[in-house]
């Protein structure tokens, strides 16, 4: 099971209004820049209210303004990778993963998880030395260490060159095939998300 979005934001004389229900797999928003992609991602992750509506994922209601539910951030079981990956620049890369270790039980332990994303070699290294891909590797299993139902992925692959992006499309993929997490998606790039989307949603201004 997937997202089921009947959300509206409004801020000034703008609003953001969302209605979708995806099945499982990536679901990827599209539209031009300001358009609200990122917003609807922080209002499924409990980062920005909505004005009105409801969000649930996976049958689990999130949100519901109508019956007064708000489950707060820590309770939404959400991982969530931003486009500049976020790392703790004075922790390494193994406390940065260690640092996402939640409560619930993840599907793999720090070293299987490094195993996974094929970053071993890196654990003992500072944020600072890592490639923009590197990085990358390592937010995202800081985000499935913290055991999330699901994903939010904003525009991640945005400051990589073509080598790396292809090797995190690779390594979404197999996130979506081997730990069947819904996944929500933010990209501008058309080519990124032929490939990676098993539904597109369209948003216009």
């Amino acid at each position: 099971m997937g997202f089921d979005l009947d959300l509206t934001l409004r801020r000034g004389e703008r609003t953001i209004a969302l209605k979708l229900n995806t099945g499982s797999g990536i679901t990827a928003l599209v539209g031009p820049s300001g358009v609200g992609k990122t917003s609807v991602l922080m209002m499924v992750a409990g980062l920005l209210r909505l004005d009105e509506g409801r969000i649930a994922v996976g049958g689990q209601v999130l949100c519901d303004t109508a019956q007064g539910l708000y489950l707060p951030p820590e309770q939404r079981a959400c991982g969530m990778v931003f486009q500049d990956h976020r790392l703790f620049p004075h922790l390494s890369v193994q406390a940065n993963l260690r640092y996402g270790i939640g409560r619930g039980q993840a599907a793999m332990g720090l070293a299987e998880m490094a195993a996974f994303l094929g970053i071993e070699p890196l654990l003992r290294r500072m944020p600072r030395s890592l490639s923009g891909g590197e990085a990358q590797r390592v937010a995202l299993g800081r985000a499935l260490l913290s055991a999330p139902r699901f994903l939010l992925l904003d525009e991640p692959l945005s400051a990589l060159d073509e080598e790396r992006s292809g090797q995190i499309m690779a390594l979404i993929e197999r996130i979506r095939d081997e730990l069947a997490l819904p996944i929500l998606y933010v990209s501008h790039d058309r080519a990124e998300v032929a490939r990676l989307a098993d539904q597109v949603v369209e948003m216009g201004l």
